[in-house]
This record gives C-alpha cells, sequence and structure tokens, in this order.
C-alpha cells in the first residue's frame, strides 16, 4: 500500500509537531518530513489561541507548581524547574527570530505582567511564604508581595475596586511574565518547514500505524476527507503529536510501552470580553487558587490576550466533561480507547478521585449566573454584558499503572518511546505548550542516540544553557533572561 518513503512523519499540526518538526529541519536539513494534519488548517485544536490560557507557563504565578504539602511546608524545585524549561522554549525562539525564522517575535509573544492573587487569611499566609522562598531563586528575580490593597489595586485596579474593604487579600506580580499566542507560533512554524521543503498535508486523516519487521520503519495508512481512495506511506520515524487523538493512534501502533495508559478527557468554557473600557484597566495574567477536587488546568485566572494584535480579557476555565478527546473528536473517543489493559488503572483512578468527579459535575450544573459570580470574586465590577462564553479546547489528562494504587491520574505530559525510538507520541495537556522545546530535546535523545551527540554542538547554539541549569548560577540567569528577553522584544 505504501507508496512513498519518508525519514520523519508528525501526525498532528499543533505545537510540538511543529517544534519538533523545526529542530530537526535544524540539526538534519537532509532528512525528509511529511506533516498530517486532518483539519483543513494547522493550530485549530489545542494550539488554536482561543482554546488555551496562552501563558507561558513559567510557576511565576501558577500556585499548583508549588502545593502546600500536609505539613504545612513548601517546595520550590518543581516550580523552578517549570521555570528552567520554559526558559529553553524562549532560548529557542530567540534563536530563531535572531536567524530570521520568526522575523516578528511580537505577532506570538508579548510582555505580560503575572500575577497570583489569593482570598482570606489562610491563604494570605501561604502566599508570603511561598513569596519569600521564592524571591530568593534566581530565576523569579523582581517577584514582588502586597497584602496592601492600595499597591494589588496599582498593579491591576479591577481585582479591588468595589471588593470589601475588610477583605484579607495579598497577590504577587513579576514583571517578566509573557503571554504567548500558540497559534501564530505553530503557524509561523509551519510556514518556515514548507519552506524547507517539508510536505504538509491537511485534511488527511491517519487510519492506522503498522510496524514493517524487515527494517523497523512504519507502514502509515492515510485517508484524505474529500476523495475516497485510501493510500500509505512509509516512513523511518514517527511522531504522534495528535493532542488528545494520540493515545488511540499509539494503540493502533502494537507497541508495549502505550499498554496501561489510558485518557481522562476534560473540557471547558472561559468568559471573554472584548470591550475596550475593560481591557484597558487590565494589564496582566492573574491566578488564583484551585478549588478542592479541582484539576489544575482549572485554576481560576484573570488574564490579559494578545491575537492577532488586539488585546481581550479571558476568565475561567470553567470544567467540563466530555468523551470526545479533541474538540473536533468523537462522542465514542472515550469509550473506543478502553481496553483489557488499561480498564484497571481507569478504575482504580475513579475510585481515588472523588473530590475531582464532584467538582465537574458541580462545574456541569453550573449556571451561567454562578459562573458569572465566579467571575466577581476576581473583579467584583464585572458587568454580565460585557462577557460571553467560549469554548475552551479539549484537553486529556493521563491514566496509567501504579504499584501501589493500580492506577494514577497525572497531571502533566509523558512522552511514549517504542524500545527503538522509531515512534514516538505525547501524552497529556498542561504545561505542555509552553515547555514544547525541552520536551522535543528529550525525545530526540531518547529516539535517535547515534545522531544525538553530533547534535550537541548546534543545540547548544539555538539554546545557551543548554545542558545547564540557569537557576544553579545567578550570572548566567540574568544574562540569558536579559538577551532573550531583548532579542524577543520583551524589555519595557
Amino acid at each position: 500500500m505504501s507508496t512513498k518513503s519518508v525519514d520523519v512523519v508528525l501526525i498532528g499540526g499543533g505545537i510540538m509537531s511543529a517544534t519538533l518538526g523545526t529542530m530537526i529541519k535544524r540539526l538534519q536539513p537532509d532528512w525528509s518530513i511529511v506533516i498530517f494534519e486532518q483539519l483543513s488548517a494547522v493550530a485549530q485544536e489545542s494550539s488554536n489561541p482561543w482554546n488555551n490560557a496562552g501563558t507561558g507557563h513559567a510557576a511565576l504565578a501558577e500556585l499548583n507548581y508549588m502545593p502546600e504539602a500536609s505539613d504545612g511546608s513548601l517546595e520550590t524545585s518543581r516550580a523552578v524547574k517549570i521555570n528552567e524549561q520554559f526558559q529553553v522554549s524562549r532560548q529557542f525562539w530567540a534563536s530563531l527570530v535572531a536567524d530570521g525564522v520568526l522575523p516578528h517575535p511580537e505577532t506570538f509573544i508579548n510582555p505580560t505582567p503575572h500575577m497570583t492573587f489569593v482570598r482570606g487569611a489562610d491563604n494570605v499566609d501561604y502566599l508570603r511564604r511561598r513569596y519569600e522562598l521564592l524571591r530568593d531563586e534566581p530565576l523569579f528575580k523582581g517577584i514582588e508581595f502586597s497584602d496592601d490593597p492600595k499597591v494589588i489595586y496599582s498593579w491591576a485596579p479591577l481585582l479591588v475596586r468595589d471588593r470589601q474593604k475588610d477583605e484579607k487579600i495579598a497577590a504577587t506580580r513579576i514583571d517578566s511574565g509573557t503571554d504567548v499566542d500558540f497559534g501564530a507560533l505553530t503557524q509561523q512554524l509551519f510556514d518556515y518547514l514548507v519552506s524547507q521543503g517539508a510536505d504538509l498535508r491537511l485534511e488527511t486523516q491517519v487510519t492506522n500505524l503498522k510496524k514493517v519487521k524487515k527494517d523497523g520503519s512504519w507502514d502509515i495508512s492515510l485517508r484524505e476527507r474529500v476523495g475516497t481512495t485510501p493510500y500509505g506511506m512509509n516512513a523511518r520515524f514517527v511522531f504522534v503529536g495528535a493532542g488528545g487523538h494520540a493515545l488511540p493512534l499509539l494503540q493502533k501502533s502494537g507497541i508495549p510501552e502505550i499498554e496501561g495508559f489510558g485518557g481522562f478527557p476534560i473540557s471547558g468554557q472561559f468568559f471573554r470580553t472584548d470591550n475596550p473600557e475593560v481591557v484597558a484597566q487590565h494589564q496582566a495574567k492573574v491566578y488564583g487558587k484551585a478549588a478542592v477536587g479541582a484539576p489544575p488546568m482549572s485554576v481560576p485566572h484573570l488574564d490579559t490576550r494578545v491575537v492577532d494584535g488586539q488585546s481581550s480579557l479571558l476568565f475561567g476555565p470553567y470544567a467540563g466533561f466530555s468523551p470526545k478527546f479533541l474538540k473536533q473528536g468523537s462522542w465514542l473517543d472515550l469509550p473506543a480507547s478502553i481496553r483489557l489493559h488499561n480498564l484497571g488503572p481507569m478504575l482504580a483512578v475513579a475510585r481515588d478521585n472523588f473530590d475531582l468527579m464532584k467538582y465537574l459535575i458541580g462545574e456541569l450544573l453550573a449556571s451561567k449566573k454562578k459562573k458569572l459570580d465566579a467571575l466577581r470574586e476576581f473583579m467584583p465590577t464585572a458587568r454580565a454584558e460585557d462577557w460571553y462564553l467560549i469554548t475552551a479546547g479539549q484537553r486529556v489528562q493521563v491514566m496509567k499503572k501504579d504499584s501501589k494504587r493500580g492506577g494514577v491520574l497525572q497531571f502533566g505530559t509523558e512522552i511514549v518511546t517504542s524500545a527503538d525510538g522509531s515512534i514516538a507520541g505525547l501524552l497529556g495537556a498542561s504545561p505542555g505548550a509552553s515547555t514544547a522545546v525541552p520536551i522535543m530535546v528529550d525525545l530526540l535523545k531518547r529516539c535517535f542516540p547515534e545522531q544525538y551527540g553530533g547534535w550537541e554542538r548546534t543545540l547548544k547554539k539555538m539554546i545557551p544553557s543548554f545542558g545547564a541549569s540557569l537557576n544553579s548560577d545567578p550570572r548566567a540567569a540574568d544574562k540569558t533572561l536579559s538577551a532573550t528577553a531583548k532579542v524577543l522584544v520583551l524589555t519595557r
């Protein structure tokens, strides 16, 4: 059935495939690359700017990266790790800007302060202790804390205006945060790939993956959405970057490494306003604290968004449930993914996550008025006529085997690769897009061990901190962050 053999096939037209394809083209320009996307354009699912928060996750404001332990203690390592990863992505983007691959950085990244806002005495105490730990970390240099309403008002007036004067509130702020339009970035990376000879095939569905025993390559069965004649292609390496649909495609591949993995889909909504009078009063991404039982991706936040040069505000997300693995997926996605090998872990997750189930049911039953009340906890002056609901992107959280509990629900991303490295896929959600570059570097190391040593020199040129920890070297951190910000036009 195969009519053509290529070096690399990328399945999915999102930020992950775009990042990996661009890296491979920079490292190994002679390799042939073909990309398959089942929709009529790239970046229409999770990478679409209105389907994600576009935060540029750096743990500057997201409290779920630094949770309070049962004994009340706090630990910075995960927050630092997430920040390190985002700095790697920023350095890679900066190298592409410097080389003319991404000539207009303002079209996909803009300076936007990151804030955390909490209410209540206990939360104020927690935020103060978090600040006291992070202010000494080089990557969090410049973080500020205040429990003074006047100071918080100067940072973000909509958080304070018309609020009860006796309410205990606190906030942190750091000026080096960003807003990222991953849709624009994805489109520009694919434009570069096509200009360098990559073959982008839209409205093309991958229906099956079969390993060729003779040489270890992959036969890929394909079907165009318009037309009835299936066809095939052979690839030496396959990356499944299809968002939530990566799980069923990896299951079709038959690799044993996917056994035990399941997917828990979560949908959601945001409130959005484009009213220029409201938008002009808020210039920040402000994260709060998640409700009990809520998944990390449901942490409430009031965000400045810059898309196509226009600013809007988003608030949410309001979590929901849908069995679809993609926003434009099938209602049968979840039941069709159930296998004997992942049924046990999935049942164990259902048993151990009652609070999550309760939270999701409550969100599903919430009226528009109740959702507006949640917005007013952040922004007391919010008017219903200024805001409208939009549907967020679909997220599929990882469920996998666990030796102690039978199965666990994992909030994060995970690379699944075959033993020979000929196929790999990415499962999971946040902080995904923001950490695409270090994720793909890890994938290259695992899947191309013979070539990786020869690539390290080029990787070092593209990512100056490659192989080192910025946070452990304050001088290097200052130098790298300053240089990157200058190239990406993030300095004020």
